[in-house]
């Protein structure tokens, strides 16, 4: 990322594929949405309660019942700003010295960083890109110890884009109720589904087990930068009475989060839902999805599991052919000869430096370019490493 900033400054354009941030691509936020959150700016100057306006999260209650997240109260919904915020807190409220949390093997890196940050060890369970990136239930199994607090379920991924079947979140609901761990899910996709897909919460499967689900507006309402998420209680909660008296703390420590992005909760959640628009075939996102699979799969030297929801993709790099062992180089690599920004896999906590993650936000005539690039690039690309002596 710094290099690329400095690429910036001096006068290159860098295409920008490496972060789900609709809005600079022209994915711009439903009126509706800015009319609700401009029409009730006189009523946002002071602080609300420290859990978020009541009308708001009434709304993302009835949102979670319509789920089937059952016995859902107002009391059990905490607004924050964005699902970030809320993540480093659902940590801190748990977490001790040397405290476990099994996450996913690719993860979004922020989990990662939350549970360190807390003094706690995360603890990677693969997902098996051979079965469409699904969670490798067995390897699950083998890493939980008496160390281990709980289980992070990110449906639908990021980065791999997979979309977990019944039978998989069962089989992790089952592992949680064996060992008396906290189910974490993080949903934030689960409205950027395609072909037709149904997403299933998984708190909706655990009324026995206290889990706590994180979602927002961010991706599909397109209002990243209004930093609006929540996390929903849900399950089993006198087993948590003592963590939850924790968030509660940490909730007023922070007074509140942003106010005025809180009114555009009730427009989006009730009002007409443009993301099915965009998911659709023949809809933005879905023909850039289409468009994207069908140009990685002809570049040789690169396999691809197409994403079932979300906004990327994490292609396979044939190490063997392109000579790589270092992910971050081959980034920079590109980037400095194309200037086009990637990610590397290993950036998301995969253990091997043999992936890359990719984001189709860009409408068709960019993706077409870097694309292009990306093809070309790869032609002769031999990774240049030192031996050492």
């Amino acid at each position: 990322m710094k290099e690329a900033q400095r690429l910036e400054a001096e006068g290159h354009k860098i295409l920008k594929l490496n972060i789900g941030n609709p809005a600079p691509f022209g994915l711009t936020a439903p009126e509706e949405i800015i009319g609700a959150v401009a029409a009730n700016l006189p009523l946002a100057d002071g602080y609300c309660d420290s859990k978020g306006l009541y009308p708001a999260r009434e709304a993302i209650k009835k949102y979670a019942t319509e789920k089937g997240i059952r016995g859902v109260t107002v009391d059990d919904i905490y607004i924050g700003n964005g699902v970030s915020e809320l993540i480093v807190q659902a940590m801190q409220g748990l977490l001790d010295n040397g405290d476990e949390i099994l996450l996913p093997a690719p993860d979004y890196p922020l989990w990662t960083a939350a549970v360190s940050l807390a003094s706690g060890t995360a603890v990677h369970y693969l997902c098996d890109e051979s079965s469409g990136w699904l969670p490798d239930l067995a390897d699950m199994k083998k890493k939980i110890t008496n160390r281990t607090k709980g289980i992070v379920v990110i449906n639908p991924n990021n980065p791999t884009g997979a979309l977990y079947p019944q039978e998989i979140l069962e089989g992790i609901v089952e592992l949680a109720a064996e060992h008396g761990l906290i189910l974490f899910a993080d949903e934030i996709y689960d409205r950027i589904i395609y072909d037709g897909k149904r997403h299933i919460a998984l708190a909706s499967l655990a009324d026995d087990l206290f889990c706590i689900t994180l979602n927002g507006l961010s991706k599909s309402h397109r209002i990243a930068g209004f930093r609006v998420g929540w996390m929903v209680l849900s399950g089993n909660k006198s087993i948590a009475a003592d963590y939850i008296e924790g968030l509660n703390i940490l909730a007023s420590m922070r007074l509140c989060s942003n106010v005025p992005a809180q009114f555009a909760i009730p427009a989006a959640l009730e009002g007409h839902q443009s993301i099915e628009d965009l998911i659709a075939p023949g809809g933005r996102l879905y023909e850039q999805r289409e468009y994207t699979y069908k140009r990685l799969l002809e570049i040789p030297g690169i396999s691809c599991v197409k994403p079932q929801a979300g906004l990327y993709f994490f292609p396979r790099l044939d190490t063997e052919k392109f000579n790589i062992r270092d992910d971050e180089q081959f980034v920079l690599d590109f980037l400095l000869k194309e200037k086009v920004l990637l990610v590397q896999g290993t950036g998301f906590n995969w253990p091997d430096p043999d992936h890359f993650r990719i984001v189709f936000l860009p409408p068709l005539e960019e993706l077409s370019v870097a694309l292009d690039n990306l093809a070309h690039f790869l032609q002769d690309y031999r990774q240049k490493w030192e031996v050492a002596v």
